[in-house]
């Protein structure tokens, strides 16, 4: 039985270990630092595994010692945004917070593969990426298949069919600068174009890039939880199962589609290992120059952060 750690016993994080257990994908260890929380959380999933039939351990609880030897680790930790707030307004206190728990996955989780949830979500995968030292194969952020998902949702909408037969596809830094990517996206492989003109297309980009703030301006407190943690899940279920699925992530990029050194939302391959294969695809003049735009925006980002604490932290 895999162990599975999820650090953060907020909304992201329970609905993440509930989704976990109900897919038997291994024994959970779900910690956060407000005593009770996740033991109370816990404890309540355990008593629902009777009735769902899950026979995994599931365990809250404060102290990261509790981690040691998980297989994955996934880092929900932070604080959500509010009406108003971007995920890069999240930037300063969430660094904080990674700062923290990247020294404890250190400590008690060393050959674990790492899934960020955090937002601003490239920007803090870069910094787990620096602070653990794991390197890109180990460490990398769920957030383009989230973004694809959600725009696969309103394509099924828009055209009335069914979810399972949409693929989408986008990329780039999971905000504002995202890139979805119309070309890439079909019903039963026939592509989009062929079912909606393109104004509606348009508008449907441009309601998944704006799909997490619609969610935050309903909720008036706190942001998506289901979708993410099911994006997060079907990540987990690859690695678990070496299932070799392509999916966009964001990973730390060493010259691919001309970027390096910075984490950025690309296909990528899912296996035991982690990633497996960044995979490159063509993309159209207009789209290279919005990626190129989106790296810009998590450049900018990453040069808000103070390395020589992360770097700091990885020499304690």
């Amino acid at each position: 039985m895999k162990k599975l750690s999820v650090i953060g016993a907020g909304n992201v994080g329970a609905s993440t270990v509930q989704r976990l257990a109900e897919s038997k994908l291994g024994d959970i260890v779900m910690l956060d630092v407000v005593p009770g929380l996740p033991q109370g959380k816990a404890l309540d999933l355990m008593q629902a595994a009777p009735l769902m039939g899950y026979d995994v351990n599931i365990k809250g609880t404060n102290d990261y010692a509790d981690i040691e030897g998980s297989d994955i680790v996934i880092i929900t930790a932070g604080i959500a945004r509010k009406p108003g707030m971007t995920r890069d307004d999240l930037l300063n206190i969430n660094a904080k917070i990674t700062r923290e728990v990247c020294g404890n996955i250190r400590e008690y989780a060393p050959k674990s593969i790492v899934i960020t949830v955090t937002n601003p979500l490239d920007i803090i995968t870069y910094a787990v990426y620096k602070c653990t030292g794991f390197g890109k194969k180990r460490v990398f952020g769920m957030s383009g298949l989230l973004d694809s998902s959600r725009f696969a949702s309103f394509v099924a909408m828009e055209v009335g069919c069914s979810v399972k037969d949409v693929d989408a596809m986008v990329l780039g830094g999971h905000g504002d600068s995202m890139v979805p990517l119309p070309q890439y996206t079909t019903v039963s492989g026939i592509p989009i174009s062929e079912f909606l003109p393109k104004d509606t297309i348009d508008r449907l980009v441009a309601r998944t890039i704006d799909a997490g703030a619609e969610i935050v301006s309903l909720l008036k407190e706190g942001s998506a939880f289901y979708a993410p943690s099911a994006a997060i899940v079907s990540m987990v279920d690859a690695i678990i199962n070496d299932s070799g699925r392509v999916v966009p992530v964001s990973v730390y990029l060493e010259g691919e589609y001309g970027f390096s050194d910075l984490c950025l939302g690309v296909p990528a391959k899912l296996g035991k290992n982690g990633i497996e294969k960044v995979i490159e695809i063509q993309l159209s003049e207009e789209q290279i120059v919005a990626l190129s735009k989106s790296e810009k925006s998590v450049r900018h980002g990453i040069g808000k952060l103070d390395m020589g604490l992360y770097e700091k932290a990885f020499l304690v």
